[in-house]
C-alpha cells in the first residue's frame, strides 16, 4: 500500500493540471479506508501485547510471545505513521488541485 499510495503522490504532483479532482477524492477514500483498518489492526495488536504483559506476571512462558508482539506492534505503528503521513499530503495535494481546477475554469 505504501508503494502504491507514493505512486500515486508522485504521479499527482507531475500531473497536477490534469488530474481530475473527483477521482482524486475517491482514492483519498480508499487510502483512508486503509489507514482506519490499520489503525483498527494496530490497537488489536497493542491490546494483545497489554494482555500478554500482565500475563507474565502470571508465568515467565508468556515472554517470547509478548516480546513477538512488540515487534509487531512496532512495525504496524511504523507502517500507520506512513499512511497517515501520505494521506495528510493527499489532503494538501488535492486543496492544490482544486485551487488550480477553479482558476482553470476562471480563465
Amino acid at each position: 500500500m505504501k508503494k502504491y499510495m507514493y505512486n500515486y503522490i508522485e504521479y499527482v504532483e507531475a500531473n497536477k493540471k490534469k488530474v481530475n479532482s473527483e477521482e482524486m477524492l475517491v482514492k483519498i477514500e480508499f487510502f483512508q479506508h486503509e489507514r482506519l483498518i490499520h489503525l483498527i489492526i494496530t490497537l488489536f495488536y497493542v491490546l494483545m501485547f497489554l494482555v500478554f504483559l500482565v500475563l507474565i506476571s502470571i508465568s515467565y512462558v508468556f515472554i517470547i510471545p509478548s516480546a513477538l508482539l512488540m515487534v509487531f506492534v512496532i512495525f504496524y505503528i511504523i507502517h500507520y505513521f506512513v499512511l497517515e503521513n501520505g494521506v495528510q499530503y493527499l489532503y494538501k495535494l488535492y486543496d492544490e488541485v482544486s485551487d488550480l481546477t477553479k482558476k482553470n475554469k476562471k480563465s
